[in-house]
């Protein structure tokens, strides 16, 4: 596989601008003791001051070049959590489907842990007036779907609960049409536990490979397998934009603490001082 080189913008905010200084040059340091891919620069960009922020009124910025195997930068990408991705090169890549199926093992664990601490992150609005989606495709259908539109065939099990069987299958079905999925096959199984259902959702879908490890990161499945094709070619603007989702969803997780004690705090001021 082709070595990748992306240039990282983290980003850390805080209002203490010497907590924030120590907490980027402890994660400058970190990414400069990487091992196992290649450390092109790391730069640290002074803290500045944002007035009209009042509750996040200092940021920084970390720069970083970095070469490694897809692999590799994904696991970064988790690590660092930057809010930009660059990617220099290559002007494309090609990834076996058993490499992208490890890689997204170990995205679903790192979010699997996270979401557990801090919460979920698929988050859908009223699905009532949303048809239910398509379900099941002819076997012409999915190669076309795979050849011209360049989608990944998958299955894809996760963890649900809910009212009822039905209920979870329906409006599942209405959150992956949302996301961008095409539907050919949904099972849910499982059993009631007092007032509700609790058990797995089985679904093959067809998405692109941006959709795919969005799905992955989001929902953290138990169990993923990639279909077809053996191959999964990406362009270098699919994998910018998707180690940037990733990127994303890591930093609204792990920043929901604190901004959550600092709206409380600022709501208490505002109760203070009328």
């Amino acid at each position: 596989m082709a070595e990748i080189e992306v240039i990282f913008y983290i980003e850390g905010v805080g209002n203490d601008k010497k907590v924030l200084e120590r907490a980027l040059e402890e994660t400058a340091k970190n990414l400069r003791n990487e091992k196992g891919v290649k450390i092109k620069y790391v730069k640290l960009e002074d803290v500045i001051e944002s007035p009209e922020d009042e509750l996040l009124k200092y940021s920084g910025v970390i720069e970083a070049q970095v070469a490694g195997s897809f692999g590799d930068i994904v696991r970064l990408t988790l690590r660092y959590s930057p809010a930009v991705v660059e990617v220099l090169k290559p002007g494309k890549l090609e990834i076996a489907a058993k490499d992208l199926m490890k890689t997204l093992g170990e995205v679903s664990l790192f979010m699997g842990k996270l979401m557990k601490q801090f919460g979920g992150l698929a988050v859908y609005p009223k699905l009532d007036d949303i048809p239910e989606p398509r379900i099941s495709y002819s076997r012409d259908e999915i190669e076309e779907l795979i050849v011209e539109d360049r989608n990944i065939l998958y299955r894809f099990v996760i963890e649900v609960f809910g009212e009822s069987e039905e209920a979870i299958k329906t409006t599942m079905g209405k959150a992956l049409s949302i996301e961008g999925c095409r539907i050919n096959k949904l099972v849910v199984q499982g059993e009631m536990e007092g007032e509700s259902f609790k058990g797995l959702l089985a679904a093959e879908l067809l998405s692109p490979f941006e959709t795919l490890v969005q799905l992955t990161a989001k929902y953290a499945p138990v169990a993923i397998s990639i279909l077809e094709p053996e191959i999964i070619d990406v362009t270098a603007n699919e994998l910018q934009n998707t180690l940037t989702d990733i990127g994303g969803f890591v930093n609204e997780l792990v920043t929901r603490p604190v901004k959550r004690q600092l709206m409380e705090k600022k709501n208490t001021e505002f109760k203070l001082n009328p």
